[in-house]
Parts: structure tokens; sequence; C-alpha cells
């Protein structure tokens, strides 16, 4: 078996690695090195040029190395192949210590005394224990649950909503539009984690921050396009929101010159909420081309009906 590998943040280098180390009868090809196109058979790839797939007439199989394919997805070379996103273990780890870190760091103050050190003022600045504040979620898969754990063990009151009924324990579960509704007036902070869709892209708008209450904090680590940027900086100017954390933008890099970048209440971070660690998700590629292989069904395959 052939594998294509290609990405413009992963180090191939380390890939190549632990590919070889894990799956020795594997052949990896990293891209723009393609060799003979017909010899690939299998694709690892995050956020692929458009069209990379135009040409590979043999391809049967293709995962992405995030949890994200909405860039696969839209490329009309992607072939009617089987396609699977990353789920690894790490993903999920990663994923959930981002959002404590933004959650502590809005709930705590972060900002405040990091300019009083700057100033060399001492300033202590009174603050409501986890048991009181309420983090609503938006997206209650593999990196939601992994969230609302590590919020709920630092004794978070932790709401959730998802697209279709769900059940977690430790969360209060909303779902379909009524739940949104009811959820939000009681979140402090919100926290985005949804897949993007149709029916997802904008849904953080200026009808979503008009129901927080009145100095919530939005962290969004889903996608870019999930958030309306004109509504965030129009619900922070007039202290509609607090504060926001963005890990995540319709265009990355982040423009030079884009208002995010000096806004006092925009912390921003260049996607890295969650990054994919090729010793350990070497392990879910391992196990995708083994069930591939052997005709069983294939976890975490996207229903491209859905979108993810």
């Amino acid at each position: 078996m052939t594998l294509l590998f290609c990405s413009g943040i992963d180090n191939a280098g380390l890939w190549r690695e632990a590919l070889h180390r894990r799956l020795p009868d594997v052949t990896l090809r990293v891209w723009p090195e393609v060799g003979d196109p017909d010899d690939i058979d299998m694709a690892l790839v995050w956020q692929p040029p458009p069209g990379i797939f135009a040409g590979l007439a043999k391809l049967r199989l293709v995962m992405s190395l995030g949890a994200g394919v909405e860039t696969l997805l839209a490329d009309p070379s992607l072939p009617d192949v089987p396609l699977v996103r990353m789920m690894a273990d790490s993903l999920s780890d990663d994923m959930a210590g981002f959002v404590a870190l933004q959650v502590l760091r809005w709930h705590r103050h972060s900002d405040e005394f990091d300019a009083a050190q700057a100033a060399g003022v001492w300033r202590w600045l009174p603050y409501r224990p986890a048991r009181e504040v309420t983090i609503g979620l938006l997206g209650l898969g593999e990196l939601g649950r992994a969230a609302a754990g590590a919020l709920g063990a630092l004794g978070y009151r932790v709401l959730g909503w998802s697209r279709s009924p769900k059940r977690l324990d430790g969360v209060e579960c909303f779902a379909g539009p009524d739940g949104l509704e009811a959820m939000l007036p009681r979140c402090d902070q919100l926290v985005c984690l949804l897949p993007l869709t149709a029916d997802t892209r904008g849904i953080l708008d200026r009808r979503l921050f008009d129901r927080l209450p009145a100095g919530a904090v939005l962290v969004n680590a889903g996608r870019g396009d999930h958030l309306v940027e004109a509504d965030l900086l129009d619900a922070l100017d007039r202290g509609r929101l607090a504060g926001a954390s963005l890990d995540v933008f319709s265009e990355e890099p982040l423009p030079a010159g884009h208002p995010f970048w000096r806004h006092p209440r925009i912390r921003v971070s260049p996607h890295s909420a969650a990054a994919t660690h090729p010793a350990q998700a070497v392990e879910q590629v391992a196990a995708t081309l083994a069930a591939f292989r052997d005709g069983r069904p294939l976890a975490n395959r996207v229903d491209r009906g859905r979108g993810y």
C-alpha cells in the first residue's frame, strides 16, 4: 500500500518516522513528490491544495490529520471514497487543556493581573468560585466531551448543546433551536467546538451574542466561519461581551492589520488549540488501515451529508 502525505503545518519527517515504525509495509510519498500517481491508494492530509486528488485514479481512502474536514468536502477533486477524520486521544486532551486555559484566563482576571505586573502595581481583584460560574459548550462530540470533563473537574457548572439530544454525566444537555435559546442566557462563558456545516456557519452572530448575559465571554476553537467577525467586534465595543479567545479564523493566517490583532478584549492564538501528535495519532492511522483492509466499519468515518 502507498500513502500520500500532505500538510503545510505538520512535520513530515516525524510522520515518516512514526509511520515507518508502526506500518513498515506502507510506502510513504510526501507531497509534492507523488511519483507515479497510480501507486497512490491512500492519502493522509491536512488542508491540502485544492485539486490535489485529481489524477489519483487508484485512491481508495482519505484520512484527515484533524477533526475538521470542511476544506476536503469543498474540494471538487475529492473522490467518492471513505473519508475519515482524526480523533486521537491526544487531540481531545489538547483541546480540553486549551478550553480550560481560556476559561480560567477570563474567570481569574489573568489579563488584568498581567497588566498590573507590567505597571508594578499590587492589585487584588475578586472572583466567584468556579461552582458559581456556568460554562456553555456548543458541540458535544469527542472534543466537547473532553472539554466538559476538564471543566467539570475544575468545579465549573457545565451546560452543553448539540443538534440532537445527548446525555453526558455532569453536564446539563440541551438540543435543537429551542434548547439553544434556553441555554444561552445562563452562560457566563460560551465555548464553540462545533463542526462547520451549512447549519452552523455564522452561528456566532449578533442574535446569539444578545441572548448571552451582559459581560459574557466567547471562546471559539471550532472554525473561523462559525463567527460573524463584525458582530463580535460590535458586541465587544458596546459592552455586550467582555472578551473573546479566538483560535480559528475565516482567513488563516490572520491578515496583518486585522482588528482582532490589537483589540484589547480579544486573545488570538494561531489555530493551535489542539495538535495531531504523530507518535500518538499514528495508532489511529494504523487502526483505520487495518479496518479498511479487513472490510470492517471505519471509526470516525465522515458522513458527507452531515459534514462531519
